[in-house]
């Protein structure tokens, strides 16, 4: 049975999942590796902007830590991670290997990827698997190449082959070069006793879905689910297992499932943070969570034909106290931090976003920050004075690097 049932209203339901993301009160100690198995996933991305994304998400709860401690616990010696697919592709904490053995499962017996090739007999597997065998760990292009030479997707049989291979847990990748994932075979970089738990379904989701509800503090069925990828049936059998406390949200149409202790954090007073929030970030990533949480309909645009853009290639979120309080898309012109576009959706949280501006640029080293657009142009002169009272020295107002 499930604990006593209560009820949250909308602003203490983002109390608690801020609390749960480690987006409220001090910052986290203990660094990136406690940080990783706090959230359960950090996701990954190839676009780059003032870092790529599993920065971004670091940066976001432990302040300006650098890269290299970032690189280090995510893929250097010693670091206890693997890439495998959660919500979507993402670094996760090795002592979840064995949690994640019914995707393993699901992909061997689909027997290709979303690919044509079907792979369980295909010479290019067993070409990648004696090659790792005899040689160690490898790149894709040390395999032998990634791509056949056509657009980013078309990829070659070798890669295609490998990443096969890792989908159905018999090859891994524990370490990165270059961004460039290093495959390896599982029985050589996964210790014997994670890979000997060959878990059931069941087994899998008693560990997810509980881990879910401790890394959103509180959600719906389908924010569980999602979370780590896991079949809305089989997230229900276990709910009622799981520890989790069914909750009634105001503004929510389906029951909530909140972690007690992120639950418990309501008794506490802690503070706000102002910071800009990659569009990958595990507390905003689900984008219908994201609308019932914060009321802001929001979507990764890099991908949208720059005229029907609402808010910017790589618009970021910014977090002010409990509330998502404006956008802003950002990108750099030599040591100038340019804002392309801010979009203030609170016009009281001008203040959050001139200090999550000045704090990203002083971050990425920018001498200068400029601001090219704001949205809506009323709050324009309130920002860019925000700006000028900060810590960054504001350039002219006009420049963009677009």
């Amino acid at each position: 049975m499930s604990p006593a049932r209560e009820s949250l209203s909308a602003e203490e339901a983002r109390r608690v999942a801020l609390s749960a993301q480690g987006l409220r009160g001090a910052r986290p100690g203990g660094g990136v590796g406690p940080m990783l198995r706090r959230l359960g996933a950090v996701q990954l991305d190839t676009i780059s902007v003032l870092a790529r994304s599993h920065e971004l998400v670091a940066y976001a709860r432990l302040g300006a830590i650098g890269r290299a401690p970032v690189e280090r616990a995510y893929w250097g010696k010693g670091s206890a991670t693997f890439e495998f697919w959660s919500h979507a592709a993402c670094v996760l904490p090795l002592e979840d290997w064995p949690a994640y053995a019914f995707k393993r499962r699901h992909w061997l017996s689909k027997g290709k990827r979303w690919h044509s090739l079907e792979m369980g007999h295909h010479d290019a597997v067993a070409e990648v698997r004696a090659r790792l065998g005899a040689e160690g760990p490898l790149t894709a292009n040390e395999l032998g190449g990634a791509k056949r030479g056509g657009p980013w997707w078309d990829w070659s049989e070798t890669k295609v082959a490998a990443e096969w291979l890792l989908d159905t847990g018999e090859v891994v990748c524990r370490e990165r070069r270059g961004f460039q994932r290093v495959y390896d075979l599982a029985e050589r970089a996964v210790p014997d006793e994670l890979r000997a738990r060959e878990w059931s379904d069941e087994e899998c989701a008693g560990n997810l879905v509980p881990a879910a509800g401790r890394a959103l503090g509180v959600g719906t069925e389908a924010d569980i689910a999602v979370y780590h990828g896991l079949p809305r049936p089989l997230v229900r059998s276990v709910l009622a297992s799981s520890g989790l406390a069914e909750v009634t949200v105001e503004g929510w149409e389906q029951p909530g499932w909140a972690d007690p202790a992120a639950l418990a954090s309501l008794g506490k007073r802690a503070s706000g943070r102002s910071v800009l929030l990659s569009p990958f970030d595990s507390l905003i990533w689900y984008r219908e969570r994201v609308e019932r949480l914060f009321g802001l309909r929001h979507r990764l645009e890099a991908y949208t034909p720059k005229a029907k853009r609402r808010f910017g290639y790589f618009a970021m979120p910014v977090l002010g106290g409990t509330r998502l309080v404006g956008l802003v898309d950002p990108g750099r012109d030599g040591e100038v931090f340019v804002a392309k576009q801010v979009t203030v959706l609170d016009p009281g949280g001008v203040g959050h976003i001139a200090r999550a501006i000045n704090e990203a640029a002083s971050w990425v080293g920018s001498s200068e920050v400029a601001v090219a657009r704001v949205e809506p142009t009323s709050s324009r002169v309130e920002l860019l004075g925000c700006l000028a009272s900060g810590t960054a020295r504001r350039a002219d107002g006009t420049r963009s690097s677009s």
